[in-house]
């Protein structure tokens, strides 16, 4: 560029202006798939759509040479922020809720069914914490009922260790849920099951077996989990 007066009447020496107008890079953006997904900007659940680009080089605007491929990257539909691909392993606020809830059903049937009697006390409590995690309209008769059905179906007795099957089914409502909690998070779902067995007495040896699945499948070392079923029986 030529030297000589800008238009804001300051005098502008050759090679400061205009380099980066002249050249430059543009990517053009391919869409190849869409969905939900929870929006760090925006703090909630968004629309997104997955991108994937390609960059060039740019001489007036105009693209002139290949600069190569980038992406993929997930573009939020409200907020318009681009993230990497991994901010989809983030679960929903629906669906992180739908985990919790399922998570503490599971717990609750757990508990009561290697407590082995299903006491009234221990249904109480089971209830109100499946109610308080989601469950608006379950009741002590449904879990009871839940509980003489699993023993049927998995030929298991009352009150026996926790078995493969029923570690199995805790692991599964667990683990996904594990590495989306906080400490304390995982540590309550861990103390609401401490609440259930206790709620008819001390603990049974098929209850803390089963309280102990519990802790590992939430990522709570072994140290921690009998720190915590202890200060669950101890008075406040």
């Amino acid at each position: 560029m030529l030297p000589g007066w800008g238009r804001n009447g300051r005098f502008v020496r050759a090679g400061t202006m205009g380099v980066s107008r002249i050249l430059g890079t543009r990517t053009a953006w391919t869409t190849v798939g869409d969905g939900e997904f929870f929006c760090p900007g925006c703090g909630g659940d968004r629309n997104y759509q997955r991108l994937t680009g390609r960059r060039r080089f740019t001489c007036l605007g105009v693209p002139v040479m290949p600069r190569g491929e980038t992406g993929p990257v997930v573009e939020c539909a409200a907020c318009g922020n681009h993230y990497s691909a991994d901010v989809l392993d983030h679960p929903t606020t629906t669906r992180f809720s739908a985990m919790l809830r399922d998570a503490v059903h599971t717990v609750a049937l757990a508990v009561l069914a290697a407590g082995g009697t299903c006491a009234r006390t221990s249904l109480e409590t089971a209830a109100g914490a499946v109610r308080s995690a989601g469950f608006d309209d379950c009741t002590e008769d449904q879990l009871a009922a839940l509980v003489e059905a699993l023993a049927a179906d998995t030929g298991r007795i009352f009150g026996e260790p926790c078995g493969p099957g029923l570690s199995i089914e805790l692991h599964e409502a667990l683990d996904p849920l594990a590495p989306h909690l906080a400490p304390a998070g995982r540590e309550a779902i861990l103390l609401q099951g401490a609440r259930i067995a206790l709620a008819d007495g001390p603990y049974t040896p098929a209850e803390r077996e089963a309280l102990t699945t519990v802790g590992a499948a939430l990522t709570i070392c072994a140290d921690d989990v009998t720190r915590l079923l202890t200060a669950a029986r101890t008075p406040s």
